[in-house]
C-alpha cells in the first residue's frame, strides 16, 4: 500500500522504501500517486514534524535519505511531466565554501517535493552558477553559504544576474545567513532551513 509507503520514509526505513516502491509499481499503481501521495506527502509531514520540534536535523536527513532512494526508483518511469514539473532548481554552496550538508538536505527536500534539482556541490563561482542555470533553463538559483566570508558570494552572484537582465528567481540560506541579509543582496527568498527551503521555492514559483 502507498501508506506504507509514506510510513516507511517517516520511519527513516531507506531499504524498506525501495521494496515498497518496487512493490507498487510491479502491482500497477500509478507513478505520480506513488510519488505525491507516498513521497511528496511523507516529506511535507517530516518538515512539519521538523518545525514541531518533534524532528532534527539527523532524522530529517535519514528520512531525505529514505525519500531519495525511492526516488531513484520512480524515476526511470517518471515522465518528464512528472518529474520536476513544479520547476527547476540550480543549488550550491558558494565559492570558497565546502559546508554541504545543510545544502544536500535542501536538495532532497526539494527534489522529494516534485521540483527538479540541479546540485552543483560546493565551492561555486558565479559563472558556474549562471552556465547551469541556462543549460538547465533553470527556475530558481539557490545558493548557500556556512561560512561570514563566503556570504559576498551570494551578493556577487544576485548582481550579475539582475545586471544581465536575467529572469532567475534566487534563493539563498545557511547559518549566518538571515532574512534582513537576504533583503539587503536582493534575493528573492530565504530558507531559514530544509522544510522553510521548499516553502520558499513553492511560493516563489507557486508551485
Amino acid at each position: 500500500m502507498i501508506q506504507d509507503i509514506y510510513n516507511a520514509v517517516i520511519e527513516m526505513e531507506q531499504e524498506r522504501v525501495e521494496e515498497l516502491v518496487k512493490q507498487e509499481i510491479d502491482a500497477g499503481a500509478g507513478i505520480s500517486k506513488i510519488l505525491n501521495e507516498g513521497l511528496i506527502a511523507a516529506m511535507d509531514e517530516v518538515g512539519q514534524r521538523f518545525a514541531d520540534g518533534e524532528f532534527f536535523v539527523p532524522e530529517m536527513l535519514q528520512a531525505a535519505h529514505a525519500m531519495k532512494a525511492g526516488l531513484d526508483v520512480l524515476r526511470p518511469y517518471m515522465s518528464q511531466g512528472e518529474s520536476g514539473n513544479k520547476g527547476t532548481i540550480v543549488i550550491g554552496t558558494v565559492k570558497g565554501d565546502l559546508h554541504d550538508i545543510g545544502k544536500n538536505l535542501v536538495a532532497m527536500m526539494l527534489e522529494g517535493a516534485g521540483f527538479g534539482v540541479i546540485d552543483l556541490g560546493v565551492d561555486v563561482d558565479t559563472d558556474q552558477f549562471l552556465a547551469a542555470a541556462a543549460e538547465n533553463k533553470a527556475d530558481i538559483v539557490g545558493m548557500s553559504a556556512l561560512l561570514t566570508t563566503t556570504m559576498p558570494g551570494m551578493e556577487a552572484l544576485i548582481k550579475a544576474i539582475r545586471e544581465r537582465g536575467l529572469a532567475y528567481k534566487t534563493m539563498v540560506g545557511g547559518a549566518p545567513v538571515t532574512p534582513a541579509y537576504a533583503r539587503k543582496i536582493g534575493a528573492d527568498g530565504y530558507g531559514e532551513d530544509a522544510p522553510g527551503a521548499v516553502e520558499t521555492a513553492r511560493r516563489l514559483l507557486n508551485a
